[in-house]
């Protein structure tokens, strides 16, 4: 049978209905690792390099998608909680095509600056070459990108999420597939990546359009003539921007990173560094796919007054991401060397840099679930400003202390250790705000 927002959740339950939003985001993920793990094995390590020096403002210009989704999500949710379907559709609709305008916007002026961001980044000569070409090719399907992030959230809502996961996965194989063939049968390098992308978040974003646009759609949501609300996309803007200042942040935090690891090991540091983050990349999903496919059910229960079923939750879900974070840690140590192997096993030294980072990193995956889902619970609880200020100090300021310091004192493997530091203080944070609210909104 169907589950539905409503009702109530077991520990198989919950594995189920998230399950799809799990996939959706680790499909979402292989995006930039399967056009790294191309690119470094066909095309060479410096244009490998370059995908890591220019992926993190890519992912700042595509992060309106995941702002709409997921702070949309929370109101829509909470809307049909309390009864009211039409203007549940009518706040989806704006929140879709606002998205939509915006991402022009920005593709556009991504277009303009590239080669401007790429210098301030650190890239010349042939990598500044490399940069320019990757994100003028990938900006051209940014729209779409940020289509694509809004609907991951949205599908949750409308109690699809296999629907979610299938245009995701479709996604993902036309990225894999082009990747192939562009690479490495009609031998187009970099620019082949780049366009096996821009082709799969096209595919990511335009299918969802055309699904909600249809009258007859099987979901509780639909595509339909609305007006523009300030407060609704204000509030949606609020809620959402933990996860903006996680993207932001996250890849702030990464050009520090490509900075220390230039200064420390060279163009080896930054490649090591991308392909331990290809990795984390995979195992982050699913704490956030996880989070995403969880959150709609929470904000339901929170709009309907639901707080047994809140307890539940909270309780289930905390609970899970702890265990997952131990699988994770176990995992990344059997997985260090076939996958370090996989990625740059034809450089010995690169390779041992990379294994060793690896398994240091690892450490991070025992705290990082709790951190991600606090952060996601008090948006799912219409409170952004908490939800943000968590993301604010785990992705940049604990980040930003750690890595301008440790690098110092412990070296190449102060860069590795930054990440575990930044965590352990967030945790102390997410726990407190836990603690400090569980009364206001009676979840434990």
């Amino acid at each position: 049978m169907a589950i539905k927002l409503s009702d109530h959740f077991t520990y198989s339950k919950l594995l189920r209905f998230t399950l799809s939003s799990i996939v959706m985001m680790i499909f979402t993920s292989i995006y930039s690792v399967v056009d790294g793990l191309f690119v470094s094995n066909f095309v060479g390590k410096t244009p490998f390099a370059a995908i890591n020096l220019i992926f993190p403002l890519l992912m700042i210009l595509g992060a309106l998608g995941f702002v709409f989704g997921t702070g949309g999500t929370a109101i829509v949710s909470k809307t049909l909680g309390e009864g009211k379907q039409e203007l549940a559709n009518r706040y989806f609709s704006m929140l879709v095509y606002v998205a939509f305008i915006g991402g022009v916007i920005l593709a556009v002026i991504g277009e303009l600056l590239a080669p401007t961001a790429a210098r301030l980044l650190g890239a010349e000569g042939e990598m500044l070459k490399n940069c320019v070409l990757y994100a003028r090719i990938i900006l051209m399907a940014l729209p779409f990108f940020i289509l694509q992030n809004v609907f991951q959230s949205f599908f949750v809502t409308a109690e699809k999420p296999h629907l979610g996961l299938m245009v995701t996965v479709a996604a993902g194989l036309t990225n894999m597939i082009f990747d192939a063939l562009f690479i490495a049968v009609f031998r187009m390098g970099l620019a082949g990546a780049a366009f096996a992308t821009a082709l799969s978040q096209t595919v990511g974003g335009l299918f969802p359009l055309i699904y909600f646009g249809r009258k007859n759609n099987t979901s509780i949501l639909r595509l339909t003539r609305t007006s523009f609300s300030g407060r609704v996309l204000l509030n949606t803007c609020i809620n959402g921007s933990s996860e903006l200042m996680n993207n932001i942040s996250s890849s702030v935090v990464t050009m520090l990173y490509n900075f220390q690891l230039m200064r420390l090991a060279g163009e080896n540091g930054v490649a090591a560094y991308g392909a331990i983050m290809y990795v984390g990349f995979i195992f982050a999903a699913i704490f956030f796919g996880y989070a995403i496919g969880s959150a709609p059910i929470v904000g339901f229960h929170y709009g309907a007054g639901n707080t047994d079923e809140l307890k539940n939750l909270f309780r289930k879900s905390f609970s899970m991401m702890v265990i997952g974070g131990v699988v994770m840690l176990i995992s990344s140590f059997l997985l260090a060397s076939p996958l370090s192997q996989l990625f740059v096993g034809y450089d010995r030294e690169l390779y041992e840099i990379t294994v060793h980072g690896f398994k240091i990193f690892a450490f991070s995956y025992l705290i990082t679930g709790v951190n991600v889902y606090g952060s996601a619970f008090f948006t799912a609880l219409n409170n952004g400003l908490l939800s943000a200020l968590i993301s604010f100090l785990r992705t940049l300021v604990f980040q930003v202390l750690c890595i301008m310091t440790l690098p110092y004192i412990f070296d190449l493997d102060g860069v590795w250790y930054a990440v575990i530091a930044a965590e352990l203080l967030s945790l102390i944070v997410t726990v407190s705000l836990l603690i400090a609210n569980r009364k206001r909104y009676q979840y434990a």
